[in-house]
C-alpha cells in the first residue's frame, strides 16, 4: 500500500474546502453537537488513491451513505471468481481501549456477482443459489484463513478486534494516543447522513487531569 504523505493530504483537503466551504461550517455545527463529519468523498479519494495496485485488492471501488450505514461496492477475486460484491455496512458496537479496539458490524444486502463465465466451484454456488448471503457471517466463520482482527462472526455480524493486528498494536504512537484520548474522549456511534460519516463522540471532562497527565508523560 502507499504510504500517505502528509503534504499531499493537507495540500487535497485545502483544494478541497475551497471548492466545497459550507463543510467547514459544517465542521463547526459537528464540533459544537461533539461529532466529527467526514466528507464520503474524503473516502472515495482515500479507497483511490491508496488501496494498492494489484491482482488481489479490490477494483473499481464504490462508497456511498445509506443511513445510518455504509454502502460498499467493488469488485474482486475470490478464489479464482471475479465477484462484483455490494453490502451495506451498519457500525453498532464500538469499545475501545489500551488492549483492544473491538467494533461490531452488521451486514445488510450483499450480493455477489459472477463476472464472465467462471465455471469455478464457488461460481456454481453462487449461481445456484446454494450460498445464504443473508447470513454472510456464517460463511466467514468457515473460512480456512481468517485474518486475525476477526474474533467472531455469526448471523449477519462480525465483531473485529484491531489489537489484533501486530502493527497496530505493536505500534507505541497507538498506545501513547489512546492514553491521552480515552480519558476525556469516546466514541459514542458511526453513522451516514447528507453524505458524510458522523463520528458520535462521548465527552468526560472529570478525566482531563489523566488526559493532562498521559500527555507529559510522553514528551
Amino acid at each position: 500500500m502507499p504510504k500517505p504523505d502528509p503534504r499531499v493530504l493537507a495540500r487535497t483537503a485545502g483544494n478541497y474546502l475551497k471548492e466545497h466551504p459550507e463543510e467547514i461550517v459544517r465542521a463547526l455545527r459537528s464540533a459544537l453537537g461533539l461529532r466529527a463529519s467526514i466528507p464520503m468523498d474524503a473516502l472515495r479519494y482515500l479507497a483511490r488513491e491508496f488501496v494498492p495496485d494489484n491482482k488481489r485488492a479490490p477494483k473499481d471501488i464504490v462508497i456511498e451513505a445509506a443511513p445510518p450505514g455504509v454502502r460498499v461496492a467493488a469488485t474482486v477475486d475470490a478464489m479464482g471468481t471475479p465477484l462484483r460484491a455490494s453490502l451495506v455496512l451498519h457500525i453498532e458496537e464500538i469499545a475501545v481501549s489500551l488492549t483492544e479496539m473491538r467494533i461490531g458490524v452488521r451486514i445488510e444486502g450483499l450480493t455477489l456477482t459472477v463476472l464472465g463465465d467462471s465455471s469455478s466451484p464457488l461460481a456454481g454456488l453462487l449461481k445456484s443459489g446454494a450460498l445464504d448471503l443473508s447470513k454472510p457471517g456464517n460463511l466467514v466463520a468457515f473460512m480456512p484463513k481468517r485474518p486475525p482482527m476477526l474474533v467472531d462472526a455469526k448471523d449477519d455480524r462480525l465483531t473485529l478486534d484491531l489489537m489484533k493486528v501486530p502493527k497496530i498494536a505493536e505500534n507505541p504512537k497507538v498506545r501513547r494516543y489512546l492514553s491521552i484520548v480515552l480519558p476525556v474522549a469516546s466514541v459514542r456511534a458511526i453513522r451516514t447522513k447528507d453524505d458524510h460519516l458522523d463520528v458520535h463522540l462521548k465527552a468526560n471532562l472529570g478525566g482531563i487531569s489523566q488526559a493532562i497527565a498521559a500527555a507529559r508523560q510522553t514528551v
